[in-house]
Parts: C-alpha cells; sequence; structure tokens
C-alpha cells in the first residue's frame, strides 16, 4: 500500500512495497498544511500551502498546477465522495467551492455572515482565526460541516449556500471533523478541550471525554467499519502539544459506549512528540509524530511497531492521506 505525507520537507509518498517501507520527496514545499485525494480518482492530489495556495496533481503527485484561489493562505481541504466538489478553507476563514475540480472557485460568503463570526479569534494571533477543517458528507452532497479555529464547528445542508452556527456540545477549538465513511449520520470532532460526536447527521453532538486525563485533542481516525471504534491523539495542553520533544501525549481508543483507553502496547509510555496524524485502513492504523516518527498497529490498537522506513525520511509529520484504490 502507499501513504502521502506532509512534512516540513513538503509533500512524501510512502511506499509498502513488500521489501519493507521507502520514502520518495514528491514536492519540496516547506509551507504545505493540508491534503486531499479525490476519492474517484488515484492519481488526483490536491494541497494547500501557507503563503502557497492550493495545488493539483493529476499523475499521482509527478507535476504540478496552482489553482489560482482567491487566497494563498489554505488550512484545510476537501473533496465530497458524493458529488466530487473541491473546497478550500483559508485564514482569514473564508470558505471556497470548486465544481470543476479547482479551475475555478467561488466563495461560500455565508460561513462569515453566521451569529458568530465576529468573536472568532485563533488564540496565538488573536487578530485571525482559521478553517482549519472541511468534511463533506460521503452521500448526501449537500450536508458539509466546517471547523473554524477558535470559533466553532458549523454546519450546513446546501453545500455551503448556508450554515447553522455552532452546535451545542461540540467543540468551539476545531482541529479534526470526520463522517464515517459506511455510517454516513455519524460524524466525530476533535479539539482543543476534548472531543465529541454526533448520531444524527452532524445537528446534535455529545461530548466523549470519559476516561482521558489528557483532553487537548489533535487527530483524529476512525475504524472503517465500526462506527462505535475511533482514536484520537491527547496532550495536556497546547503548549505540550506544539513544542517538539514535550508533548507529553497518548493515543486514546473508543469502543462502544466509552471510556477512552490509553493504547497501546509498543508505544512509549509518554510520546514526547506530538501525533500529529492518524490514519487507518481497514487492516491498519497509522500514527504519525512531529518528530517525523511513523507507529503501525495492525490489531486495533493492541500493540505497535515503529515503522522502519529506508529514502528521505518525512521530519515533521503533518498530515496523512491515502490515494483512492483503482
Amino acid at each position: 500500500m502507499s501513504l502521502l505525507a506532509i512534512a516540513d520537507a513538503g509533500l512524501f509518498l510512502l511506499d509498502n512495497n513488500h521489501r519493507g517501507w521507502r520514502s520518495e520527496l514528491l514536492r519540496a514545499d516547506a509551507g504545505l498544511q493540508c491534503l486531499a485525494c479525490d476519492p474517484a480518482n488515484s492519481f488526483t492530489i490536491y494541497t494547500g500551502s501557507r503563503g502557497g495556495g492550493v495545488r493539483k496533481s493529476i499523475d499521482g503527485g509527478r507535476s504540478w498546477r496552482d489553482l489560482q484561489l482567491p487566497l494563498n493562505e489554505v488550512f484545510s481541504l476537501g473533496v465530497s465522495p458524493a458529488d466530487g466538489s473541491v473546497y478550500a478553507g483559508t485564514e482569514p476563514s473564508r470558505l471556497f467551492k470548486s465544481t470543476d475540480g479547482g479551475e475555478s472557485w467561488r466563495e461560500l460568503a455565508a460561513l462569515t455572515e453566521i451569529p458568530s463570526a465576529p468573536t472568532w479569534s485563533f488564540p496565538p494571533r488573536p487578530w485571525t482565526s482559521h478553517v482549519r477543517a472541511i468534511a463533506p458528507n460521503p452521500r448526501d452532497p449537500g450536508l458539509l460541516l466546517a471547523g473554524i479555529e477558535l470559533g466553532g464547528l458549523m454546519r450546513s445542508e446546501n453545500g455551503g449556500e448556508t450554515w447553522a452556527d455552532h452546535a451545542a456540545g461540540a467543540q468551539r477549538d476545531v482541529h479534526a471533523l470526520a463522517w464515517h465513511p459506511h455510517f454516513a449520520e455519524r460524524a466525530y470532532e476533535a479539539g482543543g478541550g476534548g472531543t465529541a460526536w454526533s448520531h444524527d447527521g452532524g445537528r446534535t453532538w455529545e461530548p466523549a471525554d470519559a476516561g482521558r486525563d489528557r483532553h487537548y485533542t489533535w487527530a483524529l481516525a476512525l475504524d472503517p467499519e465500526d462506527p462505535d471504534l475511533w482514536y484520537i491523539s491527547a496532550s495536556p495542553s497546547a503548549r505540550h502539544a506544539h513544542s517538539r520533544g514535550k508533548a507529553q501525549a497518548h493515543i486514546y481508543r473508543w469502543r462502544g459506549a466509552g471510556p477512552w483507553e490509553q493504547v497501546g502496547k509498543g508505544l512509549p509510555q509518554l510520546l514526547d512528540s506530538m501525533p500529529y496524524t492518524l490514519i487507518t485502513t481497514h487492516e491498519e492504523i497509522f500514527a504519525g509524530l512531529a518528530d517525523g516518527r511513523i507507529f503501525l498497529s495492525a490489531s486495533r490498537g493492541e500493540s505497535w511497531n515503529l515503522l522502519d522506513v529506508s529514502g528521505p525520511f518525512p521530519q515533521g509529520l503533518k498530515a496523512f492521506a491515502i490515494p483512492a484504490r483503482g
């Protein structure tokens, strides 16, 4: 299998060819923040960069084209599995949509017109905020979640034309959002004060924090078959999480009705570097740490192994994505 990874140096391809894992730098770009793969085309990849806007590859990352987004500070991307629409979230907090693969963009201006918008503020830079997470529903092309860091979790039923303001029970400091790929009413959030989930398509949210002594959560991953099995990374505070070597972080697993339980065998008791990215396949969980280490579990988090990766190593991991099959 293959993984795409954003790290400090740029975009990497991590490939397992049954002789071990090998890393290849696909594109050098220190400003990369996010990436998204087209669920319908294994060769189409979008990346977002601070200062570099959105770029697109249609050959698996070998060549790239600038898509001319109106703003260049891009923090989040999403591609709808339902209709292929592409979404890009920026700083300042604005959201753009393309229905032609990024050839043209239209701002979803209603997002910044909701009542809470004047209060949005990112703590390290109080005069700013940004769209940290975008989650198009896998089956309903109109259903869309957007997370503001820091401002709230917003929901649209018409592709972003209108929005409901922050939902009670959800975290206002949004770091990650996801829909379950097969249970389309189930949505999940990791945020600066904890985690939450929804069982009714994002209309209502319930905090899910029992069992953890760390509540600054960042990365989020779902079991692709079981909607009640999910994973998060957590640290005592933002200061710990974003200080290299001082994260004091854990990876947690939620099963059934909870509570959260720390995993697992093969991981350090305390992770000194924050797991900024988690991703699951049908068989495996990958955890990417801020210092570049990648841990793999083939047992739903029961045990973990450190990947031995040859080639240029992706120090400073920020995000994973799995190219679509086919």
